[in-house]
């Protein structure tokens, strides 16, 4: 109890700082709208009675729900889900769903706010993808009895051994959790030395494994491609960060000496960068056309990719793909979008955060890693001269992704068990 109370203060005292760095206008960054008391549980009532809770927390987090949601929906159509996103652009994403789902802004968490959301939702469970354990969220369900599900979930051995020397507050967050769906056997494991009991844990694999592009975004991607020049090379950037994009405009300059009808599609992860890296590329001297402008000449040397939910059909139009989040310490990104598309993968050496992942596309021959600037320019120097081997890497991220497929159904099987559907 000392804990929660201590927890409390904490958040109520520095709800100021936390509030700032939710709102505060930034230049390119999507507002809320009339929509920013959702966080504040300020929620409208979904008119269905009980529907599922499943939170989101942004895009990432909606990809890889995006399948499941599909397959309960597919398999119950009558089934209420409510998905909560804590940003706009996991909100913009989920948009893309259509009438599939409701969306609702996720609660901060102060307790009242919490209280509040679940009174105008009233949901019959809450499903957690991956690991985010709030604790007035876990205590509220505590409370009203809803059982509490992770799913896709990960604890890493850095955050298992905070999670020790705090074993206490774990203590208090585990006994309101019904089960946990974890992504791999290392974290099963990490969970039990917490302390959660065996019949409490199911290793059912990554469901991000189990993504799949339909032939609307193969087609799509051929369409852009053609725009853009059917002929010419093309790689892609995606999801990058500021400290990367310089290095990754220094290694496609070099690049076009050799190639100079060679072509960057450039995707930063944050939409309120779009205006900054356009300003980059102009500043490097480099040519640009965006993808918002829908008439822009194909005949430049940079793409940007400013848009939101098209970053599938631009890795389709792509010959090599670079996930960014890695060549600074942050952990990289979703290795699988192009490796399901049969991209070969760069990355760079922070991967921590997919680090099961890209160690299995390194084995398999679907992915490089390179350490900086001049390592990418010459991993994409030796790809592009040699396109049969492009394409075999290709091909052998893609059958990394098929052979770790089938954690859709085992999860959706312990949501039904757990939730009796």
């Amino acid at each position: 109890m000392i804990y929660r109370l201590v927890y409390n203060l904490l958040i109520h005292l520095f709800s100021p700082a936390l509030l700032a760095l939710l709102y505060w206008p930034k230049r390119g960054k999507p507002g809320f709208g009339r929509r920013w008391a959702e966080h504040l549980g300020l929620v409208p009532a979904t008119g269905q009675q009980a529907p599922i809770w499943l939170h989101a927390v942004s895009v990432g987090e909606v990809v890889a729900a995006t399948p499941l949601l599909k397959a309960l929906k597919a398999e119950y159509p009558a089934l209420p889900i409510v998905v909560t996103t804590t940003t706009r652009t996991g909100a913009d994403l989920v948009a893309k769903l259509g009438d599939l789902v409701e969306h609702r802004y996720a609660p901060l968490d102060f307790p009242w706010s919490v209280a509040l959301f679940l009174h105008r939702i009233r949901p019959s469970a809450l499903l957690v993808m991956e690991t985010e354990l709030w604790p007035n969220w876990l205590a509220a369900c505590g409370r009203q009895g809803l059982p509490v599900i992770l799913l896709n979930a990960r604890l890493s051995a850095r955050s298992c051994q905070r999670y020790r020397r705090f074993q206490g507050v774990f203590n208090q967050l585990s006994p309101h959790l019904r089960h946990i769906a974890c992504q791999h056997p290392d974290d099963a494991q990490r969970f039990a030395t917490l302390g959660v009991p065996t019949d409490k844990l199911t290793v059912t694999g990554s469901v991000k494994f189990d993504i799949g592009y339909d032939e609307k975004v193969h087609l799509q991607g051929r369409t852009l491609r053609e725009h853009l020049g059917a002929s010419r090379p093309v790689w892609i950037a995606a999801s990058t960060h500021e400290g990367e994009d310089e290095q990754l405009l220094a290694a496609h300059r070099r690049l076009l000496h050799r190639y100079p009808e060679l072509l960057l599609i450039l995707v930063p992860r944050h939409p309120q960068r779009f205006e900054l890296v356009a300003e980059l590329v102009r500043q490097q001297g480099l040519s640009l056309t965006r993808r918002s402008d829908r008439q822009g000449s194909p005949a430049v040397q940079v793409y940007l990719g400013d848009t939101m939910g098209e970053l599938p059909l631009m890795l389709a139009a792509a010959d090599i793909a670079f996930v960014g989040g890695s060549l600074i310490e942050r952990g990289g990104h979703n290795l699988l979008e192009p490796a399901a598309l049969a991209k070969p993968v760069l990355t760079g050496p922070s991967t921590f955060n997919f680090s099961d992942i890209s160690r299995q596309l390194l084995e398999g021959g679907g992915a490089r890693v390179v350490a900086d600037a001049d390592a990418l320019a010459r991993q994409l120097g030796l790809l592009l001269d040699d396109p049969g081997q492009t394409q075999l890497m290709g091909q052998q991220a893609l059958a990394v992704v098929r052979a770790n497929q089938g954690a859709l159904a085992k999860t959706t099987a312990v949501i039904k068990a757990q939730l009796a559907l």
